[in-house]
């Protein structure tokens, strides 16, 4: 892991397409700007967290019971 110290207001590139700005600087926050080509995609740790959990879940379900949810299913 590269550790950087920034100021507010500096920045710092990745890849020469990726920019990241220390934009503010509080008491346990901080706001930063990324600056990246609409193909990269730029997610929170804590969203992808939860978005492998959510996953993990749906796979888990029972084979019975899917198959009882669907059976519900009204046409």
């Amino acid at each position: 892991m590269l550790v950087v110290t920034r100021k507010t207001d500096e920045s710092l590139t990745i890849s020469d397409n990726i920019e990241i700005t220390v934009l503010e600087i509080g008491k346990d926050r901080v706001k930063i700007g990324i600056s990246a080509p609409k193909d990269v995609k730029i997610i929170r740790n804590e969203l992808r967290d939860a978005q492998d959990m959510n996953k993990e879940s749906s796979q888990a379900l029972p084979k019975a019971a899917m198959e009882a949810l669907l059976g519900m299913k009204k046409d």
